[in-house]
């Protein structure tokens, strides 16, 4: 019979023979290996709100210049691509900055922020980003389907393509609409417009149709021309009473509806109804822009808002200044609005190019600071100078 310290000896080894066989029992399991491969995502970098800022810039000029807007674009531009490259990642808010990035002429920069997005979409290997059927983890695509746009690699476009072959194939659900809240009218249609035109498969076009129209019934008022946010902001009021409806919001839809006009045939018979909707929405936020060119974070209640916000100021003037382009808009009409929100905008540029007055990541109109500066503000910062550097003399 063992003495009491083998018994123990034994005992220990038995436990971690045991402790080891169950290690390897998980290791090789398959429910283990599924849960290995879930990994929680680094949490993303999208900007931020300091204190200690530089003085506003100085040397910046709101004339519809070419030689004046290059230097605002690259100036922001360059800022922004210095910080945000190491970060980056298959997130919502990186891929407005990506579109934006995309957008800038090549007679501005050359090909230093397509190369970068080039780059970018590489270290990801073309993939989505890891919901299936999420808006927001399909925003990405835009840039892929654009660079396969220019350079006619199919393996650029093949996992995009693949993603929304899949999503097209999901029944709907009556209760919860695939596009529930306004953001993703940014985010999935115009991937989907862009692939359209790629493949020349009309479907695509059907399916954002479909999708568009059922977020429309939903969110759109088809009186006040404004889009809700979601569902839950039907009976929400601000302090004057008035609607809730977020600037950012209603610019990044402007600025889908802008971006699948881009790529929808001109002769299509959906085009007028994207048009129609586009015009009324630009006829009710002209009147709303402050007198110092922007727009409040809720459109109806400037008052109760110290600060302009950016993004949604941007997205805005994106739009707009693409109508007046392709001659959606009265130029008569929306060019000033256009010019004084360009001016707005380039007053809230700090000297290293930061700029500010971008609200967080939130849901609804709400509080920030001057210096607040998050990605997908100076992505609709770029998309608007692009526009307007095509429009300047």
């Amino acid at each position: 019979m063992p003495s009491s310290t083998s018994s123990q000896r034994i005992f220990a080894e038995k436990k971690f023979l045991g402790a080891l066989g169950l290690i390897v029992l998980l290791l090789v399991s398959p429910a283990f290996s599924e849960m290995h491969i879930v990994q929680t995502p680094a949490p993303v970098i999208a900007g931020d709100a300091p204190t200690d800022v530089p003085p506003l810039a100085e040397d910046l000029s709101p004339e519809f210049k070419r030689r004046d807007v290059t230097k605002a674009l690259r100036k922001v531009a360059d800022w922004q691509l210095a910080r945000a490259r190491p970060n980056f990642n298959q997130d919502w808010t990186y891929a407005a900055l990506y579109a934006g990035f995309m957008a800038v002429p090549a007679s501005v920069a050359g090909s230093r922020y397509q190369d970068a997005m080039l780059e970018m979409s590489k270290s990801f290997a073309w993939q989505l980003g890891p919901r299936v059927a999420h808006a927001d983890d399909q925003a990405i695509g835009q840039t892929y389907i654009r660079l396969y746009l220019e350079h006619h690699d199919p393996a650029m476009m093949a996992p995009t393509r693949q993603r929304l072959n899949t999503v097209m194939e999901m029944p709907d659900d009556p209760s919860k609409p695939l596009w529930w809240w306004c953001d993703a009218l940014f985010m999935a249609p115009p991937v989907l417009a862009e692939l359209s035109k790629a493949t020349g498969d009309r479907r695509y076009l059907t399916f954002l149709d479909r999708e568009w129209s059922i977020t429309s019934n939903r969110l759109y008022d088809p009186a006040q021309h404004l889009f809700y946010r979601d569902a839950s902001f039907l009976d929400k009021h601000e302090q004057n009473g008035k609607n809730i409806f977020w600037s950012r919001g209603n610019g990044w839809v402007m600025a889908g509806l802008v971006r699948v006009l881009e790529y929808m045939p001109k002769n299509d018979p959906l085009r007028p109804k994207y048009v129609r909707q586009f015009q009324q929405m630009a006829t009710t936020v002209a009147p709303l822009q402050g007198s110092d060119g922007l727009w409040r974070p809720g459109l109806l209640d400037a008052d109760a808002y110290r600060l302009p916000e950016n993004s949604g100021s941007a997205f805005i003037a994106y739009a707009l200044a693409y109508g007046v382009r392709e001659h959606l808009l009265d130029r008569k009409r929306y060019l000033p609005v256009v010019k004084k929100a360009w001016a707005g905008l380039l007053s809230h540029i700090y000297e290293d190019g930061r700029l500010g007055c971008i609200q967080p990541i939130g849901a609804a109109p709400g509080a920030f600071t001057a210096t607040s500066s998050y990605v997908y503000g100076v992505g609709a910062f770029l998309l608007a100078g692009s526009e307007i550097y095509k429009l300047s003399d």
